[in-house]
């Protein structure tokens, strides 16, 4: 998509190539922007500077959510030809971004990690796949938006 940048007088200046996963729209109104990743390591950070700089650019509130597999990869073991499986989430990093940048407006996983459900903060901000088709979705389309002309996207 190309984001308009403009300056205190609402003019123009030139427009800002975004390139994200997903752009979910509604009676030709952007309505969310989505990251669809396997694991957050070494990407997390990027989707809430992602938030941040695009509502900031353009001025806007629009939804930012980011969905992930897992949080995942394989390990070695003691033993020969086994592998066992390590975390890379970051709760600190999701943490520090969610309360001192910004917070995204859905976090989904389809394999959610136990320390997700169990720590209080984390909880707050990250359900489980499901929760974004029943719930959240229909929540999400319903907030006012940008309409497509605003921002040309490319195919």
């Amino acid at each position: 998509m190309q984001v308009p940048v403009k300056d205190s007088d609402d003019i123009e200046l030139f427009k800002s190539s975004y390139q994200h996963d997903l752009l979910l729209n509604k009676d030709n109104e952007l309505k969310i922007i989505g990251s669809v990743k396997t694991s957050s390591k070494d990407r997390i950070d990027k989707i809430f500077m992602d938030k941040f700089l695009y509502n900031r650019l353009t001025d806007t509130a629009l939804p930012h959510i980011a969905i992930f597999l897992n949080d995942v990869q394989r390990k070695k073991t003691k033993h020969k030809n086994k592998y066992g499986v390590n975390g890379t989430f970051l709760p600190g990093h999701f943490k520090a971004y969610t309360v001192k940048l910004n917070p995204l407006d859905g976090v989904y996983y389809c394999d959610i990690r136990p320390n997700m459900v169990s720590d209080p903060l984390l909880s707050q901000h990250i359900k489980t796949i499901d929760h974004f088709f029943y719930t959240d979705l229909w929540e999400l389309l319903d907030r006012p938006s940008q309409t497509l002309k605003e921002v040309a996207i490319k195919d």
